[in-house]
């Protein structure tokens, strides 16, 4: 069945060419759409994140461009230098207010990205205030109660505000996708959004396929050793991902003169401060982002892929890293809640092992069992490429938000504007 044309108005702050957090899947969403011939247009911000700091080159008030084939408009927004609740959920309001009052164009659907969720909040607002009623769905990537919650910020009245309002955002939409069973359930039950309001769509490896590499002499322009097991943490470096617990298992690493070396790749927030934290670490390296080809290279040249969670975070989130590590063939560690959605994505895939969070010792010991058992660190990496071409690819993803905004759209009663 063909899905009738469609003018998709995408509305989130983060896009190309910020390369992690939900940028990556909603680029690749627009571009999706958009070789499936709807007309795809996209409101979002200055690239900025994780550094904080808006990418060199971007200037000005607001600006148009052209990525992978999908008319962009960016507009300026607050960027705190050093980002705090208070000023996070600012920056997410002046984004809101920017693209609300940007030009939509008359869109058959509007799909708002939450993260942002004050933004997303604004975008909900005008849809409905609007003369003729536009369907709008909102996708979300993390559910910001629960992050508040178990990342312990703002407190037991914070909580309840962001639970009050997340639940008014998600139940004024007409759809809402999210990207795990469990958060259906979470925004079921305690958001109270009506379940046939509700789809869940997986996000999906958003790596292409990746050209042949010497992993030796990848492996050496970093100075990695021949014999040390690579532990390697890509992405943000925020809250919630609990750092600490590396830096204390690379120190542990030190005191027991281990032939492993833990390597964070990106940047964040909370990067300057575990840099001094590990200051007196030798086991411990830094790397900043890279392109994708060569993120692809170090992904799959490292020994084990960690995934590592503050004790405390367990439903908040799905790590988006999880679909790039499950594309490489290279085991996962996840430290994490043994209970938690991250661990029960790592057991569903057969691709890693859970340890519990911030037991830095026992991270290491296995990574350490990884890096000296080679069958099972093979068995390991087929088990999470099988995970990812059966449940995370790119076209069946694309294909079922095509079909769900199809639904949305035709439930306005103006229908869409032509037939493919």
């Amino acid at each position: 069945m063909t899905n009738p044309r469609l003018r998709i108005l995408i509305v989130g702050m983060h896009f190309d060419p910020e390369v992690t957090g939900n940028a990556p899947y909603t680029t690749g969403l627009a571009a999706g759409l958009r070789r499936s011939d709807h007309d795809v247009r996209v409101i979002t911000g200055y690239p900025h994140y994780p550094e904080w700091r808006v990418k060199e080159g971007y200037r000005g008030f607001s600006r148009r461009e052209t990525i992978r084939g999908v008319p962009v408009r960016r507009v300026r927004h607050l960027v705190p230098r050093k980002p705090t609740t208070i000023t996070r959920l600012l920056a997410e309001v002046s984004f809101g207010a920017r693209a609300v009052f940007s030009r939509w164009g008359g869109p058959d659907v509007v799909l708002a990205v939450s993260p942002a969720l004050f933004g997303t909040a604004l975008v909900v607002a005008r849809a409905r205030l609007v003369r003729r009623r536009v369907p709008v769905a909102v996708w979300v990537q993390d559910l910001y109660s629960l992050g508040v919650v178990e990342t312990g910020t703002g407190g037991g009245r914070a909580a309840r505000l962001v639970s009050s309002l997340e639940s008014i955002v998600l139940r004024s939409a007409d759809g809402v996708a999210v990207i795990h069973q469990r958060f259906s359930a979470t925004a079921s039950t305690a958001l109270r959004v009506p379940r046939d309001r509700l789809a869940v769509i997986r996000n999906w490896s958003h790596l292409a396929q990746p050209p042949a590499i010497d992993r030796q002499e990848v492996r050496a322009r970093y100075g990695w050793g021949v014999d040390e097991t690579i532990v390697l943490h890509a992405g943000n470096m925020g809250m919630k991902q609990g750092l600490e617990n590396v830096v204390a298992a690379a120190s542990v690493a030190d005191d027991r003169e281990e032939a492993v070396r833990f390597v964070l790749l990106g940047g964040g927030n909370q990067r300057a401060r575990l840099e001094a934290l590990a200051s007196d670490v030798t086991r411990l390296d830094f790397l900043s982002a890279l392109d994708d080809d060569e993120f692809s290279a170090v992904l799959r040249c490292a020994d084990v892929l960690l995934v590592n969670e503050k004790e405390g975070v367990s439903e908040m989130s799905v790590p988006s890293k999880l679909t790039s590590y499950f594309s490489t063939g290279v085991p996962v560690v996840a430290a994490t809640d043994v209970e938690g959605v991250t661990a029960g994505e790592i057991e569903a895939s057969g691709g890693g092992i859970v340890v519990p969070a911030g037991q830095p010792t026992t991270l290491l010991e296995a990574c350490l069992r990884i890096g000296r058992d080679a069958a099972l660190s093979a068995e390991l990496g087929r088990n999470g490429l099988r995970y990812r071409e059966e449940h995370l690819t790119e076209s069946a993803a694309v294909s079922h938000y095509a079909e769900w905004l199809s639904g949305l759209a035709g439930r306005s009663g103006g229908g869409p504007a032509t037939s493919a």
